[in-house]
This record gives C-alpha cells, structure tokens and sequence, in this order.
C-alpha cells in the first residue's frame, strides 16, 4: 500500500476506518485525514493515537450521510496538518463523502472486510460516478 501512495504522491491522502488508519500510520505513511469510529467490524476497540493535530466530531448514524458530514469533511480538507474525524455512529459511507470532498489527484483508502485494501484516486470521472450513487441514495432515502 506505501509504494502504491508515494507513487501516485497524493494532493491529500485520506483513510477511512480505524484498522486501515492505524495501518497506514504505522506503516509510516502519513494521511492527511483519518476518519475513525473506534470499532473494527462493528466491535469497540480502544481508541488509538494517530498523531492528529485536530479532531472533528462527527454524529454520523449507520447507513447514512449526516447532512453535517459534507461541511466536516470540507473543513478536514481545507485544514493544515493530520485531522482526525471522529464519528459517532459508522464510518463505512464516508468513504463517498471523502471521494467528492478531496481534491483531484488525492487518495482516499478504505478496507474492505474479510476482502483486503481498496485504494481510489480521486479524478473528475470517480467524482462523477460517486455523486451518481449519492445522488441515488438521497433520491432513495427521501422517499421512506
């Protein structure tokens, strides 16, 4: 994964998931934010330290996309230094929250469980197909 990052030398590089943080940062890369909720497959953990200069808060409920989630991921990324978003709730969808907030040319790095590492180059085209499945989502919420 640290070959694959310093190759590609992200505008930002943000991970999604507290193993995948944890990973990241021990294996010496160096995101610029980490988004954590204390859990690994849904089981508390102790809370680890990342070495954040910041920590956001963030209620984000399972298996949605906080309103507020938009405006703490746009402050994490207008921010200087590594800022740790700590959710309250799940994680897990950020991930496309994180895509459609970087800047092009960054990297967002999630786990897949039981799969292994999934690491997105944020371009225009990802953006795109990310804001369709967003735009998917809200469409589908706001008719239950």
């Amino acid at each position: 994964m640290a070959s694959l990052i310093n190759a590609t030398k992200p505008r930002k590089l943000i991970t999604v998931g507290d193993r995948i943080s944890r990973n990241a940062v021990e294996g010496g890369l160096c995101p610029d934010i980490i988004i954590v909720d204390n859990k690994v497959m849904r089981k508390p953990m102790s809370p680890a330290n990342l070495g954040a200069n910041k920590t956001l808060p963030l209620v984000n409920p399972a298996g949605t996309l906080a309103d507020e989630a938009w405006q703490v991921l746009g402050e994490a990324v207008a921010s200087e230094g590594r800022i740790e978003i700590l959710v309250e709730g799940e994680e897990d969808l950020l991930t496309l929250v994180a895509v459609l907030s970087a800047p092009e040319n960054s990297v967002v790095v999630y786990g897949q469980p039981k799969e292994g590492i999934v690491v997105i180059r944020v371009t225009e085209d990802v953006k795109r197909k990310v804001r369709g499945i967003v735009g998917r989502m809200e469409t589908r919420n706001s008719k239950d």
